[in-house]
């Protein structure tokens, strides 16, 4: 994400003036990098419980996976969503931001099943990606449902959840993918 600020304003004084103007084509992507950055926060406070945590990480056509999270309840692909002060809602198969509908679940779930091919390619075995989505800054977040496809949580429950859910992968699987997702040769494909 700073590359691409960067690329659309280079000039440093200017950028911080787009930074403030609302609409700005670099205040919205100085906002997902603000996102991105407190979920990662959030996610590396799980080293002491047994999670590995990767960021930004590159797929050869240029995209990138904001966050992975590997650890004993499994591997999990984190997208950063900021919303600033705005009503965020999530239904069964929707996630609303004041009312507007947004492609955050379709997005999510396409996101981890690409990332679970990787994967699975890779290590040799199966392994399940599940799709979540960090919303930050919300005013208010409401979840619909009890068993959602995509977990969608306030940054601020990402470690409660994640380290409170059933153990699933033993600490050498743990390691194995963990290992494998640092290989930037897994997400050439």
């Amino acid at each position: 994400m700073r590359r691409k600020i960067l690329e659309l304003q280079p000039n440093p004084v200017l950028r911080l003036i787009d930074r403030r103007r609302p609409r700005s084509e670099i205040r919205s992507w100085a906002d997902g990098l603000t996102g991105e950055r407190l979920t990662g926060r959030r996610l590396d406070r799980l080293r002491s419980r047994g999670w590995f945590t990767l960021h930004a990480i590159q797929w050869a056509s240029g995209t990138d996976i904001d966050h992975l999270a590997i650890g004993p309840a499994g591997v999990f692909c984190v997208n950063s969503k900021r919303h600033r002060a705005k009503t965020v809602w999530y239904g069964d198969t929707a996630v609303t931001v004041n009312g507007s509908p947004t492609r955050h679940i379709a997005a999510s779930q396409s996101e981890a099943r690409r990332v679970s091919r990787a994967l699975s390619r890779r290590c040799g075995m199966d392994v399940p990606v599940r799709p979540v989505i960090s919303v930050v800054h919300a005013r208010k977040l409401t979840v619909k449902g009890a068993n959602p496809p995509v977990l969608v949580l306030a940054v601020e429950q990402l470690g409660r959840v994640l380290s409170g859910l059933a153990p699933v992968l033993p600490p050498d699987q743990v390691a194995h993918i963990y290992d494998v997702a640092r290989d930037a040769r897994t997400w050439l494909g």
